[in-house]
C-alpha cells in the first residue's frame, strides 16, 4: 500500500510542477503571441478592405426590380402582351437570386435575362429549362462569350498536339487550341482549355472523338500557328519523340442548342 501511495504521490508532485511551470513558459511566449496577434490584426484589415466592395456588388430588391423593368422588357418589348405569361416559379425565383450576385456581370446577367424573357413568351416558354439557372450560375463571364459564338457557328476547329514516345505512349502538349474566340473578347485566352472543359461538364458542348472537318484550310491555319509550329519543333527535336497533331471540333449538343436559344439569343 505504502508503495501504491508513494508512485500516486510522485504523479501528482510530477503533475503540480508541470502546473506551476505554465505560466514561465506562457511568459516566455508572451512576446510571440503579441507579435502573432499583430500580424493576424493585419490579415483581418487586409481581407475586410478586400471584402468590402463584394458588399457593394451584391444586388438588392430595388436593382433587381429595375434589371425586370429594364433588360427583361427589353427582350419582350416586341412580343403581343396576350403572350406574355407569368414564368414558372422554378425558373424565377432562383433567377432572380442569382442576380444578386452575378447582376455585375453583363455576359451573365444577359442570360439571365433572355432565360425569364423566354419563359415569359408563351411561344418559348417550352425552351426554358429550370436546370439553365444553375447551369448559368457555374458559367464565367469568359463562357458566357463562348457561347454566344455557337449561336452563329455551331462547329469550330481545334486542334491537340500530342508528343508520342516510342514504346511508351503519348502526353498533351497543347490541348484543345482554336482561334476561333480572338473575336469574343475572352479576358483571359490561357484558360481557354479550362473553358471548353467546363461547357462539356455542363453538357452544354462536345468534343467528339475522331470527328473533324473534312475541310483542311481551317485546320492548316490553326497548324501555323506561331504556338503551334514552336511546340511540334519543341517536340521533334527530342530523342525518340514525335509530334501529333489529332484535328477536333467542339460543338453544342442539344441540350447546348436549347441553351443558346433560350438564354444567348435574344427573341424579343
Amino acid at each position: 500500500a505504502e508503495g501504491a501511495a508513494g508512485k500516486t504521490k510522485d504523479v501528482i508532485d510530477a503533475v503540480t510542477g508541470l502546473v506551476q511551470a505554465v505560466p514561465i513558459y506562457d511568459d516566455l511566449a508572451r512576446p510571440a503571441a503579441k507579435q502573432l496577434g499583430k500580424a493576424l490584426e493585419t490579415v483581418a484589415k487586409t481581407v475586410n478592405m478586400a471584402l468590402a466592395p463584394v458588399g457593394l456588388m451584391i444586388w438588392g430588391y430595388e436593382q433587381i426590380q429595375e434589371f425586370v423593368s429594364g433588360k427583361v422588357a427589353e427582350r419582350l418589348k416586341n412580343v403581343p402582351p396576350e403572350a406574355i405569361i407569368q414564368p414558372g416559379l422554378n425558373i424565377a425565383g432562383p433567377a432572380l437570386e442569382a442576380l444578386r450576385y452575378t447582376g455585375h456581370s453583363d455576359s451573365l446577367s444577359d442570360m439571365y435575362a433572355n432565360l425569364l424573357a423566354s419563359a415569359m413568351n408563351v411561344v418559348t416558354a417550352n425552351q426554358a429549362h429550370p436546370a439553365f439557372v444553375e447551369i448559368i450560375k457555374q458559367l464565367t463571364s469568359d463562357e458566357a462569350k463562348l457561347m454566344k459564338l455557337f449561336a452563329n457557328n455551331r462547329m469550330h476547329p481545334i486542334l491537340t498536339v500530342l508528343e508520342r514516345k516510342t514504346n511508351v505512349g503519348t502526353r498533351e502538349q497543347l490541348v484543345y487550341f482554336s482561334t476561333f474566340s480572338n473575336s469574343a473578347g475572352i479576358a483571359i485566352p490561357d484558360n481557354l482549355p479550362s473553358y471548353f472543359n467546363n461547357l462539356c461538364r455542363l453538357g452544354l458542348t462536345e468534343i467528339p472523338e475522331g470527328l473533324y472537318l473534312s475541310e483542311d484550310d481551317p485546320y492548316e491555319g490553326l497548324e501555323s500557328e506561331p504556338i503551334v509550329r514552336q511546340t511540334v519543333s519543341v517536340i521533334n527535336q527530342m530523342p525518340d519523340v514525335k509530334a501529333e497533331i489529332i484535328r477536333q471540333i467542339i460543338r453544342p449538343t442539344q441540350l447546348g442548342q436549347q441553351f443558346i436559344r433560350a438564354c444567348v439569343q435574344s427573341n424579343g
